[in-house]
């Protein structure tokens, strides 16, 4: 427990954003809360003026000396040409981990999951969130899915560090390594190694589609979950919701040097300036931040205080119900919080007591052997558009390119193998992959350009190559249909 003061970055947002940080930095104060303000400038109007990542320069000097963030929901202009606000955060401060408490309030707020208590542990920088999208062709276009070894054993040994920090029982990890084998493999294999260092915990991993109908169904049964950058994102907001209602949910972006605190919900423009919004989901987000700076003793007063509200029935439009006693505004559910400071809940769980900071569960990487690395072949992309599309007159025109033992191997349209042995029933559009490789022996570079060489003189327009490499002899590529 720390007794001196924090410096604190506070943005207001857009939308309800400016109305409910008032309400929070009200109850903060009033809660005792140990905090040097400084607001700093993000979102629409910043958009407006022409700055596409919505953060002006000044903001970001101000966050590099203050790298700690508590942020209102803020308005992503519609159309291209801007950049997400969170992820450049997220990105460019190594928020790697977004931890999501996802609790019922039952019977106040009302659930068909009254036991659920479940901490979702979203890996918060890779993924499809890379952002790296291309067009090539007329019809197809794509966007690049990274899962890394370092940022994925981060974030996994994270869960696990959170676990043991909260008393949590067990691990579950989610995602797709039956079909993305290589991507979310990597991601499977990494928590199974992590796993067998907390044998005090149990782990268990499950197929995101299961996983995720298992959370939407029995909520209860899950304590600690951790999954990639997409599948959390999705996720995070269903668990949330089955709490009883989303504009609850807190987030916590968590890296090493700094992190950003904020509610999960939307800047909701259509209620904004008419004092009906609930600011729960920030005053929540603010105790994560409270306990997270070491200020616990106020975390406990502020949090007990907001579930004593809610156990009277102080509610806000969003929340009324058949338990509610009175519905209230923004500012007076603030000032009914305000006035139970120092009160507990009688029938819901009081705060913990005591908490560490969320970033004690950073550790150090696990040292990795780098493996043998060797070029076995090139899968070459094309822009194809004959009139009838037959796969087996590609084949047959390409085999030419074939040379000094680099062959053409396969050719797939949408990742389904259609020659050789291709079905004449599989629909094809405008983008193949050509695979080449050398039977038995790895090929160099100059291999691959003079093959590109033969390829553009056969008059096709190869768009791009992706490198088929293996380690320590196994592929590091996705094989083609069967094979």
């Amino acid at each position: 427990m720390t007794t001196s003061s924090t410096d604190l970055c506070v943005a207001y947002g857009d939308g309800i954003g400016p109305e409910i940080m008032d309400a929070t930095l009200a109850v903060l104060a009033a809660a005792g809360a140990r905090l040097n303000l400084h607001p700093v400038e993000l979102g629409e109007k910043v958009y407006r003026r022409g700055v596409t990542s919505g953060i002006p320069e000044e903001t970001w000097q101000t966050l590099q000396r203050i790298p700690l963030l508590l942020k209102a929901p803020i308005t992503t202009p519609q159309g291209g040409g801007v950049k997400s606000l969170n992820v450049t955060l997220r990105k460019t401060f190594g928020l790697f981990a977004n931890v999501r408490p996802c609790v019922a309030y039952a019977p106040y707020v009302p659930t068909h999951h009254p036991l659920m208590d479940l901490v979702i542990v979203r890996e918060n920088e890779e993924d499809l969130y890379g952002g790296i999208e291309h067009q090539q062709t007329p019809e197809v276009v794509q966007c690049l899915k990274l899962i890394s070894r370092p940022g994925s054993e981060r974030v996994i040994r994270y869960a696990f560090e959170y676990a043991r920090l909260k008393g949590r029982r067990r691990v579950t990890c989610l995602s797709k390594d039956n079909i993305m084998k290589h991507t979310d493999g990597l991601f499977h294999g990494i928590f199974d190694a992590i796993a067998a260092e907390y044998p005090e915990i149990e782990s268990e991993h499950m197929i995101v589609d299961i996983g995720s109908a298992r959370v939407s169904t029995q909520p209860e049964r899950f304590d600690v979950i951790v999954l990639p950058n997409l599948y959390g994102d999705i996720l995070s907001d269903i668990a949330a919701e089955l709490t009883g209602s989303v504009g609850l949910g807190a987030s916590a972006n968590i890296g090493e040097r700094a992190a950003m605190f904020e509610a999960i919900h939307g800047s909701a423009p259509d209620i904004a300036g008419r004092g009906i919004a609930n600011p729960s989901g920030l005053l929540l987000a603010s105790a994560l931040m409270l306990r997270h700076i070491g200020q616990s003793d106020v975390a406990e007063r502020l949090q007990n205080a907001w579930l004593k509200t809610i156990e009277d029935g102080v509610h806000t439009a969003d929340l009324y119900n058949s338990h509610s006693q009175q519905k209230v505004g923004t500012d007076d559910f603030a000032q009914a919080v305000i006035a139970r400071i120092g009160g507990t809940p009688r029938k819901l769980r009081p705060a913990p007591t005591a908490s560490g900071p969320l970033s004690a569960a950073v550790k150090p990487l696990r040292p990795h052997q780098t493996p043998e690395k060797a070029l076995v072949g090139v899968d070459v992309f094309l822009d194809w558009r004959d009139a009838d599309r037959d796969p087996k007159v590609l084949g047959e025109r390409l085999a030419a390119a074939s040379a000094d033992g680099l062959s053409l191997e396969m050719i797939t349209n949408r990742g389904v193998q259609v020659w050789p042995r291709g079905l004449s029933h599989t629909f094809c559009t405008d983008h193949w992959r050509c695979r080449f490789r050398r039977d038995g022996e790895a090929i160099t570079h100059q291999d691959v350009v003079a093959l590109l060489g033969r390829i553009g003189e056969l008059g096709f327009d190869f768009i791009k190559t992706e490198h088929l490499y293996t380690f320590d002899g196994k592929p590091g590529y996705s094989l083609g249909q069967g094979q």
